[in-house]
């Protein structure tokens, strides 16, 4: 019961956040002022505010910050050693360079290592921590761009990526996380940057930490924008995650964003309706997903579980499974990534869940921004299913659904099946699969949640399988650089394609895309395009270990 109210509250914090947060980022994204310090940004990088870019100049500009980025942060790493508060640690090792500089520019966060025992406090606040809040408006700036083209009259322009960069991190990011700061150091999260400090913890058990702001990172990962953690627990360390209602505003956090961009869809379309129909769509997914995660581990599956009564291996004492199996669904809902208990110790087919919510495209409600664009993509190919179903050209949101259209959102969703399944099989023909702590089909679980993980820029893993080689480095750093940027190159080109259409007026035959009707056949779709694509690959791994 206690679990069952513990997500019945997070509903309810979200129902009632909807409406005012998702109209306060309508208003960022969608206002023509500018204030004292963006105008300054826009001076310092030489940016015109009022001018509207095309598809491919917003793509040319999302591409080449994102490359500066990577490379800074790539030098930034290799020269650690060199630098004002390195606590002595040495120059971060290539692989691991490259490996971390990809996954924080592609908002994955994918940690191969210990963050307390690799980076030092300049790394960690100018390199890691800023990716943390650029890279996740990136997405959201990707997803208004295809907003803008459903809603644009025919222009062909999708508005200005510095702007809504510069916006979305000064008005939306920045202003929550210091918020979240503060709440999350009353609670007792350590904010502490005097290495070598001994603190005790809530316990009273005296620890040694390397120091470095544990609570300002906390906040900023739990806005869903970072699955990295100082402590190489990540939220089970009683550190970043003190108590339980810690843990109930962390799971609130990773949520918040995703699931109130909906809203900001319905008020840019002209129709709120649509927005709460995509919302619907998000919410039957994750509390299908919730809910059989939440039942997979309460029931056991097992011979150890059964004998004790409760599958509690790998997850935190504090919260108990309901609770951790909630973190575990709304973060690989979600490209959060941060985790409060030991995937990898789940049981069978409650560790196949996390899986399977990362194979959906994260789309319910997804990444910042990435959940939001690539269920409009689920969406498209909904009304084009519809529409060969009647004998009728598609339309969506007055646009309508031809060739092009069709074929840019197929693309979209083959690229990360494409990636993970290609790498997983590369792991297996290459031999790099022995890492993995365990063989059989758990072992089989261990790579597959590893490329799923980095394909759908997630960050999570099942931490039984040694990723820190040269090999795993690089194929994971290729798999989250593709998983990124070859899908919003594609929503973005879709957008514009979008964009250069004129409305045309809804008739008789028009599908309603508002109505439950339509949010059914989104969920199917959704769940048949994933069953078709990945079924053998689950069926060869966690099904195959829940069956024996």
């Amino acid at each position: 019961m206690a679990g069952w109210l513990f997500v019945i509250s997070l509903i309810v914090a979200l129902v009632a956040v909807y409406r005012p947060f998702g109209d306060y980022m309508f208003r960022v994204v969608s206002g023509s002022r500018h204030n004292v310090a963006e105008r300054g940004i826009y001076r310092l990088v030489g940016v015109d505010p009022a001018a509207e870019q095309t598809w491919g100049v917003y793509a040319r500009s999302v591409l080449a910050f994102s490359t500066v980025s990577i490379l800074f942060l790539y030098a930034f790493l290799r020269l650690q050693d060199k630098l004002w508060l390195s606590l002595g640690f040495d120059a971060v090792t290539s692989h691991i360079a490259w490996n971390t500089a990809v996954s924080f520019v592609t908002n994955t966060n994918w940690q191969a290592y210990s963050g307390e025992s690799t980076m030092g406090h300049l790394v960690q606040m100018a390199g890691l921590s800023v990716q943390n809040f650029v890279s996740a408006s990136v997405g959201i700036a990707v997803a208004v761009a295809l907003v803008r083209g459903f809603a644009a009259r025919g222009g062909g322009t999708l508005g200005n990526f510095w702007v809504d960069l510069t916006r979305i991190t000064l008005r939306v990011l920045l202003p929550l996380c210091v918020l979240i700061t503060i709440v999350f150091m009353v609670a007792g999260m350590v904010q502490n940057l005097s290495g070598g400090t001994d603190v005790t913890t809530l316990t009273g058990a005296a620890q040694h930490i390397t120091g470095g702001p544990v609570a300002s990172q906390e906040a900023i990962k739990e806005l869903g924008t970072n699955g990295g953690g100082f402590y190489n627990v990540n939220s089970a360390h009683p550190f970043e995650n003190p108590t339980a209602w810690t843990n109930w505003i962390e799971i609130f956090l990773i949520l918040l964003i995703p699931f109130s961009l909906p809203r900001v869809f319905g008020r840019m379309v002209g129709q709120n309706r649509q927005g709460y129909a995509i919302a619907a769509v998000m919410a039957v997914l994750a509390i299908a997903s919730i809910a059989l995660t939440v039942g997979f581990e309460l029931h056991g599956s097992g011979t150890v579980p059964q004998a004790v009564g409760a599958a509690m291996e790998g997850k935190e004492v504090r919260f108990g499974i309901p609770n951790s199996a909630t973190f575990a669904a709304a973060t690989t809902l979600t490209s959060t990534g941060a985790v409060d208990s030991f995937h990898d110790s789940y049981t069978a087919l409650g560790g196949m869940m996390p899986i399977v919510d990362m194979m959906l495209g994260e789309v319910a409600p997804g990444g910042v921004g990435a959940g939001l664009y690539g269920l409009l993509i689920l969406a498209v190919i909904t009304v084009f299913v519809a529409g060969l179903m009647v004998g009728r050209t598609p339309e969506y949101l007055g646009k309508k659904i031809s060739a092009r259209e069709i074929k840019l959102a197929s693309l979209y969703f083959l690229v990360t099946p494409t990636i993970v399944l290609a790498g997983t099989a590369a792991a297996f023909a290459t031999g790099n699969n022995s890492t993995a702590l365990n063989t059989g089909a758990h072992g089989l679980s261990e790579v597959l949640y590893a490329f799923t993980s980095a394909g759908n820029n997630n960050g999570s893993a099942f931490a039984g399988i040694t990723v820190n080689t040269p090999w795993w480095d690089t194929a994971l750093g290729l798999a989250m650089l593709l998983g990124r940027f070859l899908p919003i190159v594609l929503v973005l080109a879709l957008a514009g394609s979008l964009a250069r259409q004129k409305p045309v007026p809804e008739s008789e035959g028009t599908l309603p895309t508002h109505q439950p009707l339509f949010v059914g056949m989104v969920v199917g779709v959704t769940i048949v395009l994933v069953a078709l694509t990945f079924l053998p690959a689950l069926a060869l791994g966690p099904l195959a270990e829940g069956l024996s």
